[in-house]
């Protein structure tokens, strides 16, 4: 049985691996569908405090990978499909082995949500589709680019954007924004965000540099067609918590991300299984912030296992 098992490689699970097997606590890593998390996704990484020049995604998790595996961090390539936290001891079930552990910390990260249009997975990662302004928006200085979504984070993305932006536009489906009341006047009174109303997406277009140049939408109302040149795509509609497998074993709010109660960041109400990055956090959704709470979930994990055997 093992001492701790971290579910994910992003930044808050490579975090904790690193911070457990600094701790001796010998911790089994397993990495899941997508080794790295969405960073590697990402060309570059330019507000991970310690690198002035930037750092390839990639780089930054497989750095954080082998830093783990320095200190005795164990890594198995395993897909987890549902957990049994009813006991004291605790039990993960992937299609091939049952693992079990005496505590867990659950990494999974979140998804994206995405259209589904044509061009947007091929341009997406540093060719001009992205999921995230706070990450990419200074990549686009002076460039014009359209946000797509009608909630609070389209309008927060497209608000955030205006400052590097030459111009935004604002893609939605319906005639008014979901947003709130104060989000949507500040979108619509802001003098370099325009609004494409009844606008459906439908396909990303790329020029010849292989990078994105424009994005084809239909009028909902007339069924026109138009182009709107751009140089990035920022795609709103939400994301979606990696916590499908939890099936009801921690208490998680509609939209799937983990609750933490008594105010705590990462201790979950099951004794011994704690949380950290995307799959808790809703908010933020960093790199850097997934790392602190990695580190806040490995020395959390240490004190329950210390307090167990006292």
């Amino acid at each position: 049985m093992e001492n701790v098992i971290i579910l994910g490689t992003g930044c808050a699970g490579l975090t904790a691996a690193i911070y457990a097997a600094r701790a001796n606590l010998n911790p089994l890593v397993i990495e899941g569908v997508q080794p790295g998390g969405q960073l590697t996704t990402t060309s570059e990484v330019e507000n991970f405090p310690g690198f002035p020049e930037g750092v390839d995604g990639y780089m930054l998790t497989d750095n954080m990978r082998r830093q783990a595996a320095k200190f005795g961090a164990r890594f198995e390539s395993d897909r987890i499909d549902s957990v049994d936290f009813s006991g004291p001891v605790k039990k993960l079930v992937s299609g091939t082995r049952t693992y079990e552990a005496k505590s867990v910390i659950i990494a999974t990260g979140a998804s994206p949500k995405l259209l589904g249009i044509p061009g947007e997975q091929e341009y997406y990662g540093g060719n001009g589709v992205t999921t995230c302004a706070t990450c990419d928006g200074a990549f686009y200085r002076n460039r014009e680019v359209v946000v797509l979504g009608g909630g609070d984070s389209a309008a927060e993305e497209a608000i955030f954007l205006t400052r590097f932006a030459s111009k935004v536009t604002l893609v939605h489906r319906r005639d008014k924004l979901r947003a709130s009341e104060i989000m949507a006047r500040r979108v619509v009174e802001h003098p370099k965000i325009e609004t494409a109303w009844n606008s459906q997406p439908t396909a990303v277009l790329g020029g010849e540099d292989g990078k994105v140049r424009a994005l084809r939408v239909k009028d909902t109302v007339t069924g026109a067609e138009r182009e709107i040149p751009c140089k990035g795509v920022f795609v709103a509609i939400g994301h979606k918590p990696n916590t499908d497998f939890l099936a009801g074993s921690l208490p998680c709010d509609e939209s799937g991300y983990v609750i933490c109660p008594d105010n705590s960041t990462v201790r979950t109400s099951v004794p011994g299984v704690f949380v950290a990055g995307d799959c808790a956090d809703h908010v933020y959704r960093q790199a850097i912030t997934a790392a602190g709470m990695g580190c806040r979930a490995a020395i959390e994990a240490e004190r329950w296992l210390t307090d167990q055997e006292a």
